[in-house]
């Protein structure tokens, strides 16, 4: 039996845990199966990716101290109201707190899609984000196809259709 105490066991030891915690919190990897993300979103409703399997979803992150964010949002609302009919479902993370969440609520209410804070969100990897905004596309498969550091609704246009199941 290898001894626990042994240095050389210590630090194999702590190097596992560390890649094990890295691997379990990385970012999204494009053409890699998506991470598992739950959240309860603004409305008290959970959203589970997992169960949306055979849908194309949409992970966008925002806050409301970003500009570009709140500027794309009506775009996005747009195009999740042209889209869910055919198999599109998103979900937004706000990035905000403290005193900035009353206002994120106030947003995200306007908005037809979900809305989750990101303490609310239970994630393997999509719990951290560079920078906002920010969108991931997972396709029907539940694979991550594309990330956007913006989303205009040109460049969501030539890629989300196509993965659509209707």
């Amino acid at each position: 039996m290898v001894q626990a105490s042994n240095p050389a066991v210590r630090l194999a030891l702590a190097l596992a845990a560390m890649l094990t915690a890295s691997a379990a919190s990385a970012a999204p990897v494009i053409g890699e199966p998506a991470p598992a993300l739950t959240a309860t979103t603004m409305d008290g409703k959970t959203f589970d990716l997992a169960a949306l399997k055979g849908k194309v979803v949409l992970i966008h992150y925002w806050a409301t101290w970003c500009a570009p964010c709140r500027k794309e949002m009506p775009a996005l609302d747009a195009f999740y109201k042209r889209y869910h009919g055919r198999g599109l479902e998103v979900l937004a993370i706000s990035l905000d707190r403290g005193p900035e969440i009353a206002a994120a609520r106030t947003i995200a209410a306007a908005q037809d899609y979900p809305s989750a804070l990101l303490t609310d969100v239970k994630a393997e990897g999509f719990d951290r984000a560079p920078g906002v905004p920010l969108t991931y596309v997972i396709d029907v498969n539940g694979i991550v196809r594309d990330r956007f550091n913006a989303a205009p609704d040109d460049l969501l246009t030539g890629v989300v259709p196509p993965l659509l199941p209707n």
